[in-house]
């Protein structure tokens, strides 16, 4: 009798998105003539810039003669690749790393549920509230997570709330912790991190020999000087940290998939007679059983996003998502919401109007208002009374949405 991972089966309905997008079909079965603007999910809706484009034409062509045919690539990534990611991303920053410490993937999404696959089930994980789903749920399918009681909170995973109240930044944990997962800029609430305030983990860390997983996907749209672009600007966290990086946001590669994580070489965790292992080693070997490596076509693409056009292309690209937060969150208050988020990052966080849920705001703005957002309590139970936007959609429909909502009657 073949048997299931039972873990899978204590997972809530469906995954979030997925769950808006039935409930969005649905409205469209039935209003077919609802002109929808589709602020939710995370997508960008700005093609890749000409000079990736042009790359992977080239490199589509040097597929298509025998002498320049690539087959299998290396599962870490192409050396081309690694060194611009180094020359560019931390080298400018004062962090220096080594070519295998970089590996390239096709997806941080991917990255951050698969690094669990290295780490051991018992370890005690902390995350943020609310937090990215996916997260929570690839430690529920690992069996770290315990059960989920009627509050929504998981059992076995420590909870570090992020609300008004803070400020929406996160405390340290009033209990030690082995594996810690933070996001900065935040998806989904758009906050940031100084530097002070980001050394007080990596001490936190080092302290008491944990791992953090910082997931930096959106650090391209960091605008204030003293919020850091990398984990690794802070002194200590080659030592406790992995850090996730993607090309999806930054330069449209959400259907092109191209991401990567670096796992430092003096990073490690332990067995359970506590010898020291290294964590860069063992990831090496997890990607080279599992993963067969981005597509060559594709990292040429990446590779162009560091060339000076593409630089310049690129943070273009970045600015226009940036005027949409600006116009989405200013729109916003004027209709005096309450709103954090949209300076350093692409979301919105804003408070609904009082008595309503999450979800009720939810089917409140897709009802009356045909616009699609992502209610905070989809991101867990501190993010119950919120609901998230995105800056990736048009500028044109970005407008259309505040003129709306500007008409609203909550």
């Amino acid at each position: 009798m073949a048997l299931v991972n039972e873990n899978y089966l204590k997972l809530p309905g469906s995954y979030l998105f997925s769950e808006i997008a039935k409930r969005v079909e649905a409205f469209k079965t039935a209003n077919p003539e609802a002109e929808i603007i589709r602020l939710g999910i995370g997508d960008v809706t700005k093609p890749l810039v000409p000079t990736v484009v042009k790359a992977m034409h080239d490199a589509v062509d040097e597929m298509s003669v025998a002498a320049s045919f690539r087959g299998y690539g290396p599962e870490q990534g192409y050396r081309f690749l690694i060194d611009q990611i180094i020359e560019n991303d931390f080298r400018p920053r004062g962090v220096e790393l080594e070519f295998d410490e970089v590996f390239v993937s096709d997806g941080s999404k991917s990255d951050c549920g698969n690094i669990g696959d290295i780490l051991g089930i018992d370890n005690t994980v902390a995350v943020m509230d609310p937090v990215y789903p996916v997260y929570i749920d690839t430690n529920v399918m690992a069996g770290r997570a315990g059960s989920l009681n009627e509050m929504g909170y998981w059992n076995n995973l420590v909870y570090i709330p992020c609300t008004a109240e803070n400020n929406f930044v996160p405390s340290l944990p009033d209990k030690r912790v082995d594996v810690i997962y933070l996001c900065f800029p935040n998806n989904p609430t758009g906050t940031t991190l100084t530097k002070d305030q980001l050394k007080q983990w990596v001490d936190y860390a080092l302290d008491n020999q944990a791992i953090i997983l910082f997931d930096a996907a959106y650090e391209a749209f960091i605008t204030e000087e003293d919020v850091p672009h990398s984990i690794y600007e802070i002194e200590g966290a080659k030592e406790c940290a992995i850090e996730f990086r993607s090309f999806s946001k930054t330069a449209g590669f959400t259907g092109t998939r191209c991401a990567y994580t670096v796992v430092p070489k003096q990073l490690m965790a332990y067995t359970a007679e506590g010898a020291p292992v290294s964590l860069n080693k063992l990831w090496n070997r997890r990607q080279c059983t599992k993963f067969n490596g981005v597509p060559y076509v594709i990292q040429r693409a990446a590779e162009a996003v560091y060339s000076e056009e593409g630089k310049r292309q690129v943070k273009e690209v970045v600015a226009y998502y940036l005027e949409n937060a600006k116009l989405i969150r200013e729109g916003l208050k004027e209709q005096g919401l309450s709103v954090v988020g949209g300076v350093n990052s692409p979301y919105i966080w804003l408070k609904t109007p009082e008595g309503m849920s999450s979800w009720d705001f939810f089917d409140f703005m897709l009802t009356k208002l045909n616009i699609v957002g992502t209610p905070g309590s989809g991101f867990g139970p501190s993010g119950e009374g919120y609901f998230r936007l995105t800056a990736f959609g048009t500028r044109e429909n970005c407008l259309a949405a505040i003129e709306r909502i500007k008409g609203a009657k909550f």
